[in-house]
């Protein structure tokens, strides 16, 4: 490795923290998680890419007991306890129609005129970026220093019904609770693949 690359490396406490030592949790202790650090999560993950910074994701921090309750009845009985648990659980969605904030999200060509009459397109490429986006989401939770249990175990359906009824436009991609994790609800670590296994150089 060149000095370059040794100089810009994180820690490796910060890399255990976001990475290595990082768990999917399936049960929290009893900590609040504030507004602030739900805005911070936020405004951390906001500033990492998308395709011509078209921002498709659509979140709903969902904290009040109402709303955890009409969430759980949309997930699985498992993910039902979890949702009902966990401080936070945010929906990440997605905007098909996010083409019509390209004009200031990407001032620097007409590129809303790109995704004009594709809804086909506009839906790949919202369903991909938002993806990204909670990914995003879940190391910039997890650089505050909270934990995170994604889960997809839901009634898609049922959730943009109860969450973006007033805006068909707008659809769930996954949910992933937020808190402080109980380290006596996760399993042993997976395997994971070492580099050979599924890359190649070309």
């Amino acid at each position: 490795m060149t000095k370059q690359f040794h100089d810009n490396v994180l820690g490796g406490d910060i890399l255990d923290q976001l990475y290595n030592e990082a768990r999917t949790y399936n049960g929290w202790l009893d900590k609040e998680v504030s507004e602030e650090q739900i805005r911070h999560i936020y405004d951390l993950m906001k500033m990492a890419p998308t395709s011509a910074n078209m921002q498709p994701g659509r979140f709903v921090w969902v904290t009040s007991e109402e709303g955890k309750a009409k969430l759980a009845e949309c997930a699985s009985e498992g993910n039902a306890d979890k949702i009902k648990a966990a401080p936070v659980t945010v929906i990440i969605g997605y905007d098909i129609d996010f083409h019509e904030e390209l004009p200031w999200l990407f001032p620097h060509t007409d590129a809303k005129s790109w995704f004009e009459g594709d809804e086909e397109g506009r839906k790949e490429g919202a369903f991909r970026n938002s993806a990204l986006q909670g990914a995003y989401l879940i190391l910039a939770a997890r650089a505050v220093g909270l934990d995170c249990g994604p889960m997809s175990g839901y009634d898609a359906d049922a959730v943009n019904d109860a969450f973006f009824g007033d805006d068909p436009k707008v659809k769930s991609n996954f949910i992933c609770s937020l808190g402080y994790g109980d380290p006596s609800t996760i399993f042993e670590r997976s395997p994971r693949p070492e580099f050979g296994k599924f890359n190649r150089m070309a």
